[in-house]
């Protein structure tokens, strides 16, 4: 077996998945933390300080962090979610110990400097107008919001212009030393990687990170609602939802695959009645964002004012009638597509590191390849009619919609319909 996992004194986990035949290296250090670990006061925080992580520590300055992996031929990069942090590069296999050392060093020893942060904050605030410039991702933002209002896991991850410029040197600490934690920390590398010697590595440079725990975020109370923002556009941008299942739900995959069925690809329902048969958009899709609490099932649809009230009709009939017309054919393609995208993402380096470090943030354990497929192959479409039904059952609607006022006025009335489907 390829997969190797050790366990530090700390906490920390290094898993492993070498592949013989590749001469590269995915590596990263995954951080069970993220915008949801926030305090109100710390909107933005994990995003700014992901971002700050590459403007230098007290042995590097930014610009040679960027030159050290550049000079071997890697990239270096990261990412902020609701949960997770994580940071990673790729390079040769010769490398791994370069890239570890860089990693180790710009979370264990950054140094904030005053000017590269007023950058940086600057770089944030002109993301942030950026997203509120394009309605088809400020939408989402919205939904989000509506569905879990005055809480960490509903806020955005940027932050607030506000926000992110109150932050300073020592707030970044804190919150680096309260959240990034050994047992909500992964290093995960797949490729030409040798699990020794990463294991020594990061005893090395990574076993100075407090083993305490952090403290687990308060539980999400979904909430849902409307949120309808007039602007003059072209389209109106929908989003229609309701609560969906934690990863760690029994009923996961069935919701997965019921996204699937309804708007998961070109031969999915919503894609052939909303675009095909009736032409009523250029993009529709569904969507289910799981949490380790919690989550979020949804539709997103862009499209002409004047067809808002006929496009969301066709969707809330799809939805509903999704709990008793459901076909084996329609769940037995979703499988395959499941299934595929599963086998195909395990091909590559990087989405193997990546799943091993979520496997182990959010199960505490790795998961075989087999056990996934087999849970998959397990639903049926009984199971997924009643993930329709549990889904419909879930309490309040959530709609987040901008565009044009008229436009707004039909989408208003999904509330009310749905709510008594």
């Amino acid at each position: 077996m390829s997969v190797r996992e050790t366990r530090l004194d700390n906490g920390i986990t290094v898993v492993t998945d070498e592949m013989s035949h590749l001469g590269t290296a995915s590596l990263g250090i995954w951080v069970g933390a993220g915008a949801r670990d926030e305090a109100e006061s710390e909107h933005g925080i994990s995003h700014l300080l992901e971002h700050m992580a590459f403007k230098g520590t007290r042995r590097r300055s930014a610009r040679r962090i960027a030159e050290e992996i550049e000079q071997v031929g890697g990239d270096i990069n990261a990412a902020t979610s609701v949960e997770q942090t994580c940071y990673n590069v790729r390079v040769l296999g010769e490398d791994v110990g370069l890239g570890l050392d860089i990693l180790s060093d710009i979370l264990t020893e950054p140094a904030f400097a005053p000017d590269e942060l007023v950058r940086e904050q600057n770089v944030i605030v002109q993301e942030i107008g950026a997203v509120m410039d394009t309605p088809d991702d400020l939408v989402f933002d919205l939904f989000q919001e509506t569905a879990f209002p005055r809480q960490p896991v509903g806020r955005s991850i940027l932050g607030t212009p506000d926000t992110v410029r109150g932050f300073d040197s020592v707030r970044l600490g804190d919150y680096l030393g309260r959240t990034y934690r050994g047992p909500r920390m992964v290093v995960s590398a797949a490729g030409a990687v040798d699990h020794d010697r990463l294991v020594a590595d990061a005893q090395a440079r990574l076993g100075g990170i407090a083993g305490a725990a952090k403290e687990a975020p308060a539980p999400a109370r979904y909430e849902g609602g409307l949120t309808l923002t007039a602007r003059d556009l072209e389209q109106v941008h929908i989003v229609l939802g309701l609560e969906g299942r934690s990863f760690r739900s029994p009923d996961y995959h069935a919701v997965q695959l019921l996204a699937n069925v309804l708007g998961g690809g070109m031969s999915s329902r919503l894609f052939q009645e909303v675009r095909e048969e009736r032409g009523l958009c250029y993009s529709i899709y569904a969507f289910h964002w799981s949490y380790a609490d919690t989550g979020l099932f949804g539709i997103y649809a862009g499209t002409d004012g004047g067809d808002v009230g006929e496009l969301t009709d066709v969707v809330i009939d799809e939805l509903t009638g999704a709990a008793e017309t459901i076909t084996e054919t329609e769940v037995a393609r979703a499988k395959a597509q499941m299934k595929v995208g599963l086998l195909a993402a395990l091909e590559s380096s990087g989405a193997r590191a990546d799943q091993l470090a979520r496997q182990i943030l959010g199960f505490d354990r790795l998961i075989p390849v087999e056990e996934i497929v087999a849970k998959v192959e397990a639903v049926d479409v009984t199971s997924v009619r009643a993930a329709a039904r549990m889904v419909l059952a879930g309490g309040r609607p959530t709609l987040s919609a901008i565009g044009p006022g008229k436009g707004l006025e039909p989408a208003a009335r999904v509330m009310e319909r749905l709510s008594v489907a």
